[in-house]
């Protein structure tokens, strides 16, 4: 099973073709005017927010977010979670770690598979941000879009938070900051974490739904009426 690292498929900088490119030839293709106007200030207005984030001045977060988004590469941080609460949490606790391993594993493939080739985004450019050296990660070489440290992250938590609903909120406060660390480091635009997160919620609702619901069907089929 294929984990996620932001290191999907290789692709040739020079030649790919973006994604907000591939939006503006659809959109030009099928004459929608206003849906051009739309993406154009989408871009705009995701570029000035990372922008944003690059010239704010955070030395403490920087190390913290430095190194939290380097724990979460290849899942780490989520399979150590995981491995934790299927040994203390009991029978619920296993069934909790077990779904959120299974989101993992889904998203990963999704994410790294079709979306990220169908459509790539090069990474953002620090230099020109002027990202600040001393919060920096290694940039991955895979598209940008989605981000995957992100789906990742919350297809893990909504897995998981549905079956232990205690671990909700604090599973997904480290998602988010998981996610936002994507930004502040430089590697990601907030759109690629936010799409990111909404992929991986998204299977991570389904898988948790799916599981919960099977098992109660067998909880009902092992029930003998007398």
């Amino acid at each position: 099973m294929s984990t996620f690292s932001d290191q999907g498929p290789d692709t040739d900088s020079d030649t790919e073709q973006g994604l907000t490119a591939r939006l503006r030839d659809f959109v030009d293709a099928h004459d929608i005017e206003w849906a051009r106007t739309v993406v154009d200030d989408l871009e705009a207005l995701d570029h000035a927010v990372y922008g944003a984030v690059a010239e704010a001045s955070t030395p403490t977060l920087d190390s913290a977010l430095r190194r939290l988004t380097k724990l979460a590469d290849n899942s780490k941080l989520w399979f150590g979670i995981a491995a934790a609460t299927a040994l203390v949490g009991g029978r619920r606790g296993r069934r909790a770690a077990l779904d959120g391993v299974i989101a993992i594993g889904i998203t990963s493939f999704v994410v790294n598979q079709p979306i990220k080739r169908l459509m790539p985004r090069k990474r953002p450019d620090r230099e020109h941000f002027a990202v600040s050296v001393g919060r920096q990660v290694p940039l991955p070489t895979s598209p940008s879009f989605p981000s995957g440290h992100s789906a990742s992250a919350f297809a893990f938590a909504n897995a998981m938070g549905g079956e232990l609903p205690w671990a909700a909120f604090p599973v997904h406060f480290l998602a988010g900051a998981v996610a936002y660390s994507r930004v502040h480091t430089g590697v990601h635009f907030p759109a690629d974490a936010m799409v990111g997160a909404l992929l991986g919620a998204g299977v991570g609702d389904v898988v948790g739904t799916v599981r919960r619901h099977r098992r109660e069907r067998e909880l009902r089929g092992s029930v003998t009426v007398p």
